[in-house]
């Protein structure tokens, strides 16, 4: 299996935050304080406690806050680098100018959202990037991290085949369903097929509808686990109680 120290992790910190901007006068909405530091740095805290220690952050609005923080403040044991974007690029385009500026050649790229935690165990992620298809196929090219929420109607929900793999994205509506966590672990070679002729890109709209056409290559891991995304006034104002009821889930060396 591939080991935490062969994965490079891309963290998308690079969005506006329209919802949450008034809230975050001269902040961008992942450096928002949570229990005594950005909620970003959580982030990479909780990487560092699943043992991944090569990060780089894909920034835009108020780059330079993120940068000055985590340059000022590292996290012990993780090395951090920042690319921010000229203009903005969409997730999956961020994501693409931060792997070509990395320098880094990893076995696999993990991909979060620097506005969300899903306390989930990546090895099971991991497994599955590895592990051929249920129907004889091949591994995946990508797993999907799938989180089974009671109430999927802010989210939309995923729409999962017999197999495991990714058939599409459903649209919101009440009642249960298994959400996009917003974590995703691709192989290099999937970087190939994504569209390369329209900025800004993104992974929900445009990328993974591209990549499930016609072909089964990316597999969807559920998983029960707390999470939280501060993308409203209401979440945002939950961050400080999330992060000091999963302390155990953070790196804090």
């Amino acid at each position: 299996m591939l080991s935490p120290n062969e994965i490079t992790a891309v963290v998308l910190a690079g969005g506006y935050g329209t919802r949450v901007r008034h809230l975050l006068p001269g902040v961008p909405k992942p450096m928002a304080a949570a229990a005594g530091r950005p909620f970003l740095e959580w982030v990479v805290r909780y990487l560092a406690r699943q043992g991944i220690v090569e990060i780089v952050l894909s920034t835009g609005h108020l780059a330079e806050v993120v940068e000055r923080h985590f340059a000022s403040q590292p996290v012990n044991g993780v090395e951090v680098r920042c690319v921010a974007e000229p203009a903005p690029m969409g997730t999956a385009g961020g994501f693409l100018r931060a792997v070509r500026l990395s320098g880094q050649t990893p076995k696999a790229w993990l991909v979060l959202n620097g506005d969300s935690l899903v306390f989930a165990d990546l090895s099971p992620v991991v497994s599955a990037l590895e592990e051929p298809m249920a129907d004889g196929g091949p591994p995946p090219q990508g797993v999907i991290l799938g989180l089974d929420m009671e109430d999927a109607s802010r989210f939309g929900a995923l729409a999962i085949g017999p197999t495991g793999a990714l058939q599409g994205f459903v649209e919101k509506r009440p009642g249960p369903g298994v959400i996009n966590a917003g974590v995703y672990l691709l192989r290099p070679t999937l970087l190939e097929a994504f569209p390369r002729d329209r900025l800004p890109l993104s992974f929900e709209t445009e990328v993974f509808p591209t990549l499930t056409s016609g072909r089964d290559c990316l597999r969807v891991r559920v998983v029960k686990a707390p999470f939280l995304d501060i993308g409203t006034p209401q979440t945002l104002s939950q961050a400080e109680s999330f992060i000091r009821q999963n302390l155990g889930e953070f790196s804090l060396a």
